[in-house]
């Protein structure tokens, strides 16, 4: 019976975003195209950063970390999602989906605390100017990237801790297209109300306190502008508009999925594919067209190449 119980573990299935076959097939060339987009667009943004020395300042390298952050994340999920189109048995080894678990947390955490980081970079750009080359300065912005990577570490390792030992038996199918941690410890043959709490408290305090210090942070670089400037209040929001947006977008799931779930089957479904998907597509779009140094460094390397073409 013990050997029964450790094989029905080794592996989950999911059950995908539909159980339509002809639509699954369908969905397989949106989806595959919006990881490639996903892929070039934030691993652009990093190859900018890297080849053109107008981006070596700390809210570039910053943005570089966010893009690459974005492709982890987008990566521990979408390959699968996409191949599992083109699957009748969605499965998913024990070790892959505590993989995805721990992926998906590291990466998510680790987001959060680097959008608080880029918050108080543009703090210190606008409410402090003249002492901001001495505030972020190279080595700070290396510690703070780092201490984001450690938190999403730390954040994800805690997660994994309290499922990794639990008893999996009866069924194995995940309401989902990844291992989402609410509906994989429901598979779990013991009462995991208690877990539950703990797992979304783990989760929902990391969000809720990045989330209230984003939204300090944003409200007091608006009042500050707007009360030393006549126009301070357009220039406030041409500068961070870009980044409030980015914060919209990646907690607005992360509230239903994790602190207000809706418990509605297509509309988690929905949410975590916009939160792993579509999110990370729309980061690099979003400050790639506001952002004037950047689209400026795109045309400085479209001038390069042709100019290298022409001297071939």
């Amino acid at each position: 019976m013990e050997e029964a119980n450790q094989s029905m573990a080794s592996e989950f299935i999911f059950h995908g975003l539909c159980d339509s076959r002809e639509l699954q097939t369908f969905l397989l060339l949106p989806f595959s195209t919006l990881y490639l987009m996903t892929v070039v667009g934030n691993l652009f943004v990093v190859l900018l950063f890297i080849t053109d020395p107008h981006l070596h300042s700390p809210m570039y390298f910053l943005l570089a970390n966010l893009s690459f952050v974005d492709f982890c994340l987008s990566s521990v999920t979408t390959p699968k999602l996409t191949t599992d189109f083109l699957k009748d048995n969605k499965t998913i080894s024990f070790g892959g989906c505590m993989t995805q678990i721990f992926g998906v947390h590291f990466f998510a955490g680790g987001e959060m605390v680097l959008l608080v980081t880029m918050a108080y970079d543009r703090y210190v750009a606008i409410c402090k100017p003249l002492h901001y080359s001495s505030i972020m300065d190279r080595q700070k912005c290396i510690w703070l990237v780092l201490i984001s990577w450690i938190i999403g570490f730390v954040h994800a390792m805690s997660q994994l801790a309290m499922i990794l030992d639990l008893p999996f038996c009866g069924s194995r199918i995940v309401d989902s297209f990844f291992c989402n941690i609410p509906l994989v410890i429901k598979l779990a043959c013991m009462d995991t109300h208690t877990l539950g709490m703990l797992i979304n408290a783990d989760s929902g305090i990391l969000a809720t306190t990045c989330f209230i210090l984003l939204l300090m942070s944003y409200t007091y670089i608006l009042l500050t502008v707007r009360l030393n400037s006549k126009d301070g209040a357009s220039k406030a929001l041409s500068t961070c508009t870009s980044h409030i947006t980015v914060v919209l977008l990646f907690f607005g799931p992360c509230i239903f999925i994790y602190l207000w779930p809706l418990n509605i089957t297509w509309m988690d479904k929905f949410l975590a594919v916009f939160y792993t998907v579509i999110t990370p597509l729309l980061n690099p779009a979003i400050y790639t067209l506001r952002n004037k140094d950047i689209r400026n460094a795109i045309k400085r390397l479209i001038n390069q190449h042709m100019d290298s073409q022409d001297n071939f």
